[in-house]
């Protein structure tokens, strides 16, 4: 007997249970997300033109590049907006998850252009600190607090948006970064004022850097992470078999996998095989109850069937040809009940 079912319940109330997300809803829809988005676009490009012209003619590095950091900004949010149409679109055709994933292309552009972005200014940094020009202090103080109070506006609003999605979260890590290269650029200002160090110009650039890298870095790894189909950060794919197992009537389970479609939508599918006997039915509503109840799982694919007899007799832990008695190409580790290696 197989009972081999898909499990959908995407209903907006779903929550997530042990550190995942919660469902497909989180309680900020599409239109308000990019909504949001689009006002911090247009805050962000407003100041960034003016920005530019002040940078050039106080000479100030910091501010040059909180400028060019303020184009990468508003170029994540276009890119951020364009994955959300994209993944928004039906699936239709080859593409069976329909186009997620555009989102996590999104976060993945975004990861780059901050590390790239980071190199870049790392460069100019130290030259600046190597010979040190002239540098406008007090249109520089001017400009960094201005550009303070437009960022806190743009981060406010990219916060209120579903920041679960690592698309929105890619705009965010480039807003809020920005924000503390105005601030860095600000102190910077001020110590040019104070005291004519020039050199703090190429100083606070170094620190922002250091931040981007950061942000980068962890954007490409979780992006990285969904494209290489890994489990999600919250769930240890070998407890999880170990949990299915423990099913009185199960025996044995393969084939587990476990991966995320696009940020916050995981998906499982398993094989798994009952004791002679056994209601491969109330396996397969239990197994799922405890994938929704404990991880938060409710996009499945599980395969139940009985096991055969064979199987019992010879598939011991220490037995290799157990392994794959019941299944051609098994892939990853066979849980079963008693003790074995993972």
């Amino acid at each position: 007997m197989s009972d081999h079912r898909h499990g959908h319940d995407h209903s907006p109330g779903d929550e997530h249970g042990s550190g995942g997300h919660a469902g497909h809803s989180h309680g900020v829809s599409a239109d308000a997300d990019r909504r949001w988005l689009a006002i911090a676009l247009a805050l962000i490009t407003a100041f960034m033109a003016v920005e530019v012209v002040i940078g050039v003619i106080a000479q100030s590095l910091a501010l040059i590049s909180d400028a060019a950091h303020m184009l990468t900004d508003a170029v994540s949010i276009v890119l951020a907006l364009i994955a959300m149409r994209l993944a928004a679109r039906p699936a239709r055709g080859g593409y069976t998850y329909g186009l997620k994933r555009a989102e996590i292309l999104s976060a993945q552009a975004n990861g780059l252009t901050l590390i790239l972005l980071g190199a870049w200014l790392a460069y100019e940094a130290v030259r600046r600190l190597i010979d040190p020009p002239e540098v406008e202090g007090g249109l520089m103080l001017a400009t960094a607090l201005a550009g303070i109070v437009v960022n806190v506006a743009a981060t406010w609003c990219i916060s209120k948006a579903n920041r679960s999605s690592l698309n929105v979260e890619g705009a965010y890590q480039h807003i809020l970064n920005d924000l503390f290269a105005f601030i860095g650029t600000a102190v910077a200002a001020l110590i040019v004022v104070l005291t004519g160090f020039a050199r703090a110009d190429g100083i606070a650039t170094l620190v922002v850097v250091a931040l981007m890298m950061k942000a980068g870095y962890g954007l490409m790894r979780e992006s990285g992470r969904i494209f290489l189909e890994a489990a999600p950060p919250h769930v240890d794919p070998n407890t999880l078999g170990d949990k299915l197992v423990a099913h009185p009537a199960a025996v044995e389970v393969h084939d587990l996998h476990v991966w995320q479609i696009t940020s916050g939508q995981t998906a499982l599918s398993a094989h798994v095989l009952v004791e002679p006997g056994g209601d491969c039915h109330a396996v397969l509503r239990d197994l799922e109850e405890l994938l929704r109840h404990d991880y938060g799982i409710t996009h499945t694919t599980l395969q139940v069937d009985h096991t055969p007899e064979k199987v019992l007799q010879v598939a011991l832990p220490s037995d290799p040809a157990g392994d794959t008695s019941h299944c051609e190409d098994p892939h990853g580790p066979v849980h079963r009940g008693e003790p074995h290696e993972h």
